[in-house]
């Protein structure tokens, strides 16, 4: 990423992204009040330093597949190029070094019916330096679903309800299947969620028009949502960490609850495994993770263990992440 440095109208163009990522730029310049040009002018350079980006992506269950958590301890000379070869996938995202560059942390997907052993064999680097592997499934999102609130604080309330998905003539509640013909549409969303309509239609072989109307029914089924990534240091947050909560079963949804409170919480899931919920959790520096966790963790009733990894590197963000 060059270097950038956000101001205020950069910060609100970010959430209004978040809050739709394929807003025309005339309708976000409308409701910042400013022009249509000066915010894709904003956009183009942002994008092209390679601090913002937009993508789309399909829900796991919409598709009938599994989102697992996948931690590997490795030797130090091995983390770095088996995170890489991680993030050339398209089926793993939010590929991360942890712990001084010996741990690897992403999300990886699979097939609702493949077993653990199946997504271990098949999706994961074999080397003999990849000392320990461990896959949690993904319960439930708990936390973060609307993105970091660190990116979503710069519009008030009245502005958030204006840049909102486009409708479609189809009912709310009516229920979405993706089919393979969606395949080239999703691939495309998730390298870039803002890809124009001529360059989707090129992509897909439909005309405009078919594209739009997908776009809007798989919006609206709940098969497609959209995510911005952008870096957290250029909001001044410099620390981020991984953090695992050992919690009682009882204490589960409380905990959950809470979390989704927290600013400091980018995203939070409900996992299997020994540690009850796997969390994204990103700082101002290490004294004010500090005092994060002895505080705000530190209070909540029901937990039993909180580990934590800071992260060191991000080397893939959100997308891709199509089966």
């Amino acid at each position: 990423m060059d270097s950038v440095t956000l101001d205020e109208l950069d910060r609100q163009l970010a959430h209004a992204l978040q809050v739709d990522g394929r807003a025309p730029f005339s309708q976000i310049a409308d409701v910042l009040g400013t022009s249509d040009r000066t915010i894709a002018r904003r956009y183009r350079r942002l994008r092209s330093a390679g601090a913002l980006r937009v993508v789309g992506l399909p829900h796991a269950a919409a598709l009938g597949h599994v989102d697992w958590m996948v931690r590997m301890r490795c030797t130090p000379d091995a983390a770095a190029p088996v995170a890489a070869a991680l993030a050339r996938r398209a089926d793993t995202s939010w590929v991360t070094l942890l712990s001084g560059g010996t741990e690897i942390n992403c999300i990886t997907r699979t097939r609702a019916h493949a077993d653990e052993g199946e997504l271990l064999l098949q999706k994961l680097p074999r080397t003999p330096r990849v000392t320990a592997v461990t896959a949690h499934c993904v319960l439930r999102a708990v936390a973060g679903t609307n993105g970091w609130p660190g990116r979503t604080a710069a519009l008030h309330p009245d502005q958030v309800a204006a840049p909102t998905p486009s409708e479609t003539s189809a009912p709310p509640d009516e229920r979405v299947t993706p089919t393979a013909a969606d395949n080239h549409l999703l691939a495309a969303l998730a390298r870039d969620g803002r890809t124009g309509n001529p360059a989707l239609a090129a992509a897909t072989g439909w005309s405009e028009t078919t594209v739009r109307r997908r776009i809007e029914q798989l919006r609206r089924g709940n098969v497609l949502y959209f995510d911005v990534e952008i870096e957290p240091a250029l909001f001044g947050r410099t620390a981020e960490a991984a953090l695992w909560l050992t919690v009682a079963p009882a204490a589960l949804n409380a905990v959950s609850q809470a979390l989704a409170t927290h600013p400091q919480v980018a995203f939070a899931a409900a996992i299997t495994g020994p540690a009850s919920i796997a969390a994204s959790v990103i700082c101002r520096d290490l004294d004010e993770l500090y005092d994060y966790i002895a505080n705000d963790i530190g209070a909540l009733d029901g937990l039993s263990r909180a580990e934590t990894a800071p992260v060191v590197r991000r080397v893939k963000g959100a997308g891709e992440l199509v089966v």
